[in-house]
């Protein structure tokens, strides 16, 4: 009786939880998987055979090929007309949201954690997130088709642009850095299947929108997994040790200000473009948003020698989180507007 009622007390914690702060179920997954990697590291530092970390290689690879499947050429060829609104959005995302945190780098790079910063313009050099881009445009009655060629071509350029700019910042930090063998392994674990999707998109393209929702559920898993073998690394080699509670609460208002940094810049480009209102509402949340997916998948390439993942990853997973609660309440206040 003792257990049902502890279940049924976590039940009610998580429902208050998401309906008072916004945090959907795949947020507080990745934080139980966190939690999950303090308590237990030691499977997530295995190597050998079938290790998690052989399963989570695996499984991107399958991510980016169902992204491919469920990508129509017919659907990307007719979004090339809005080259102003395209143009806004990958520049926010690979230029100005990389620029914004290295000005901010100059001037307070030697305060706070070096590997916070690190990780702060790792997510900022990263591609826009797909899914909840383009569902929060669809909420907030923004241009859905346009959000979605962006999304798309976003996540294949951030293959090889995410790698020129941190190959600088991790240059400067004295650590080797060989940039075109990166490339080479992201076009391999990345853009390799996705263009094996597309080609086959014709024949399977329809199966892959018909099972959306245990697919998004894999990806999610193959995420989570990442997640865990990351922090389980990070705790291991005792990264995190040190860390004040005040130090990781700051961390989260900075990421907050950063959003909201970028969601005000590209707001003030939209208006100076006399962008509609429906290119305006793709514009801030196609170019203010960053790729958990990419973010964890990239990780893994382009650090393969610094034993506090973890702990670069950590920028990312908060922006995550947050960016999700700030962009749910714009995009519930832009549906309210007149029809």
């Amino acid at each position: 009786m003792k257990v049902i009622s502890t279940i049924n007390s976590i039940r009610a914690f998580v429902k208050r939880m998401r309906l008072k702060v916004g945090l959907d179920t795949f947020v507080l997954a990745i934080i139980g998987a966190i939690a999950l990697a303090y308590i237990w590291w030691s499977p997530g530092i295995a190597r050998g055979g079938l290790s998690l970390h052989q399963i989570a290689n695996y499984g991107v690879s399958v991510i980016f090929f169902f992204y491919g499947l469920k990508l129509s050429p017919e659907k990307l060829k007719t979004g090339l007309a809005n080259w102003q609104l395209h143009l806004v959005v990958q520049l926010a995302t690979f230029i100005i949201f990389p620029l914004v945190v290295l000005f901010f780098m100059q001037i307070f790079g030697n305060n706070g954690n070096r590997l916070f910063w690190i990780g702060t313009f790792y997510l900022a050099a990263l591609p826009s997130t797909v899914s909840s881009s383009v569902v929060m445009v669809s909420i907030a009655r923004g241009n859905v088709p346009a959000a979605i060629f962006n999304a798309s071509i976003s996540s294949m350029l951030g293959v090889f642009i995410t790698p020129v700019w941190m190959g600088i910042i991790l240059s400067s930090e004295g650590n080797s850095y060989d940039l075109t063998n990166v490339i080479v392994k992201l076009s391999l674990q990345v853009l390799l299947p996705v263009a094996a999707g597309i080609l086959l998109h014709p024949k399977f393209g329809a199966f892959a929108e018909r099972n959306r929702s245990p697919l998004k559920v894999f990806d999610q898993c193959i995420i989570l997994l990442i997640v865990y073998t990351s922090f389980c690394e990070s705790f291991a080699n005792k990264m995190f040790a040190g860390y004040s509670a005040a130090e990781i609460f700051l961390l989260g208002v900075a990421m907050i200000i950063l959003f909201f940094l970028i969601y005000s810049i590209i707001t003030i480009i939209s208006r100076i473009l006399h962008f509609s209102t429906e290119d305006h509402i793709t514009a801030v949340f196609s170019g203010s948003k960053k790729s958990l997916v990419h973010g964890t998948v990239m990780s893994k390439v382009l650090f393969p020698g610094i034993n506090g993942v973890g702990v670069i990853l950590l920028p990312l997973m908060m922006f995550h989180a947050l960016q999700l609660i700030a962009a749910s309440v714009i995009a519930q206040r832009f549906d309210k507007r007149p029809k």
